[in-house]
């Protein structure tokens, strides 16, 4: 099982820690529900060192960033950031992203630059599919994973708490914009208005050998104002209530971005792109099914693969996430369902073995972040 830089820092904080991706990470430190609403109402910290990073580098790295993912890439300018998935020919997801347009610095003339930020459990299937399109462009592509670590400083307070740290301007930055500069002592440390929370905040890339002493400069800075170390079971739990989908769960290789919610990162208008006849397609037709939200009225939680049912008792799709709210204190979820069943404020009923969990269809987000 592989750790990150900071293994030794959450034994020490003494972490509930388990597998995840291959990895040994933090499920919970003080409790799910107190990272939680810390990072609601405050400000936390996740290892998310866990990450894969590559470099595209290269004459036509443009090119290959659009062929291969749904966002328009062409409307990045340095310094910006954009979500985006890798479709698959089929319409699928081979996985989500993150897509930065870097600085050019260490190009030659007439070459772009891209980081590509993608999950954990996906690092070698995605550097296979994306490695496998680019023989037929001009590009460069680095594995950067293994030396990179990755901090998410998340919460309301994160800009306050990180700006003795660093010479870059945290609260001007925009959202989905990042920055380089020094942090914590550390050089070209990237910074980025992202994250998966909700609640705003930052993701720090710091080069591997650094992020133990970076980690530490964070949280003695953020002392003051009630960090809390977070591990993944709130990161889950405060995705799932803004409706963020998680990939595996809500989104795979055989769920479309039309049916996940995700037509916004996918530009059918920007040219020649990996699946975007059938998506196209597929956005002409009509999709059969959708994702979304549902909050039950009950106290069990739902659970991936609970069947959804109607109100007669028949199958219409079935839960791919489902949590206990610390906001609403009542269990939510997501789950596809027939189009038919896809309007807000909807019936449905959850099958959690012998016992049906009366749920009502919704929109996410569940909550607004400010007013938990």
């Amino acid at each position: 099982m592989k750790e990150t830089p900071l293994a030794s820092r959450h034994v020490a904080l003494g972490a509930r820690m388990a597998e995840f991706a291959g990895y040994h990470m933090p499920i919970s430190y003080a409790g799910i529900r107190e990272e939680h609403m810390a990072v609601r109402r405050g400000v936390g910290a996740f290892d998310v060192s866990h990450m894969g990073e590559f470099i595209v580098r290269g004459r036509q790295a443009l090119e290959l960033v659009q062929y291969v993912t749904s966002n328009d890439a062409g409307r990045l300018a340095i310094g910006d950031a954009q979500y985006a998935c890798l479709p698959n020919a089929q319409g699928g997801i081979v996985d989500d992203l993150l897509v930065y347009r870097l600085p050019e610095d260490h190009c030659a003339e007439g070459e772009q630059a891209f980081m590509l930020v993608v999950n954990a459990a996906n690092i070698e299937k995605d550097w296979n599919w994306i490695s496998e399109h680019a023989r037929r462009f001009d590009v460069r592509l680095i594995d950067i994973s293994e030396e990179t670590g990755l901090i998410a400083v998340q919460g309301p307070k994160a800009a306050t708490a990180l700006q003795p740290l660093t010479n870059i301007d945290l609260a001007a930055m925009k959202y989905y914009t990042f920055r380089k500069g020094t942090f914590a002592g550390v050089d070209n440390v990237l910074v980025s208005a992202t994250g998966y929370t909700g609640s705003g905040g930052f993701e720090l890339y710091v080069p591997a050998q650094h992020t133990a002493a970076v980690w530490d400069a964070v949280f003695e800075a953020g002392q003051a104002h009630g960090i809390q170390p977070c591990g993944l079971g709130a990161r889950d739990t405060l995705r799932l209530e803004m409706g963020y989908c998680l990939y595996g769960n809500d989104i795979d290789d055989t769920t479309s971005p039309l049916e996940a919610g995700l037509g916004w990162i996918t530009r059918l208008d920007k040219g020649d792109f990996i699946g975007a006849d059938v998506l196209r397609k597929q956005k002409e037709e009509g999709v059969r099914r959708k994702l979304v939200g549902f909050v039950v009225d009950d106290r069990r939680v739902p659970r991936h693969d609970y069947p959804i049912l109607d109100g007669e008792g028949r199958t219409i799709g079935k839960v791919t996430s489902g949590t206990l709210s610390p906001c609403l204190e009542q269990p939510i979820g997501m789950g596809y369902v027939a189009v038919a069943f896809a309007k807000k404020q909807t019936p449905i009923r959850i099958e959690a073995g012998r016992k049906q969990l009366a749920a009502t269809v919704t929109r996410p987000p569940f909550v607004d972040p400010k007013n938990c």
